[in-house]
């Protein structure tokens, strides 16, 4: 009987695992402003690579995370809409110093988890991070866990 018992149990972990591998995060959409702006933000000061947009209608910007997951950028935010730096995309960099200079060289503030400008945070696991604002006000978390 017990025997029995953890076949089950094992069988039913199996399917768990089975189901949950099925789903995978694909993309994030962030609905903008200034699709040129927010463009200018992610290629130059973000250094990420723009792929293949299918709309194909000049309102639509599509950028590899890594690991087949896109950013999807939608232009056309019109409302003001409140950001709080806890709702943030991660992004992490190989050196965090050196991305820390090309905010400062191209006025682009940050922050620290807590708020505090020009103030790097590290985490209990000692991964630095500091924190930043696209055009449009989405938060965006840098750090050096690459």
């Amino acid at each position: 009987m017990k025997h029995q018992f953890i076949v089950i149990f094992v069988l039913i972990l199996v399917s768990m695992s089975s189901a949950f591998s099925q789903t995978k995060l694909n993309h994030i959409a962030y609905y903008v402003k200034d699709l040129e702006e927010t463009r200018d933000f992610y290629t130059n000061i973000l250094s990420l690579e723009e792929t293949e947009e299918p709309f194909k209608d000049g309102l639509h910007l599509w950028y590899s995370l890594g690991e087949g997951v896109t950013l999807h950028l939608i232009e056309g935010l019109k409302e003001e809409l409140v950001f709080k730096r806890s709702n943030h995309l991660c992004l992490s960099v190989a050196d965090l110093d050196d991305f820390i200079e090309r905010m400062k060289s191209n006025s682009i503030p940050f922050t620290n988890s807590k708020g505090v400008a020009n103030a790097i945070n590290v985490r209990p696991d000692g991964i630095r991070q500091v924190y930043i604002q696209d055009p449009t006000g989405y938060w965006i978390e840098i750090n050096d866990e690459y």
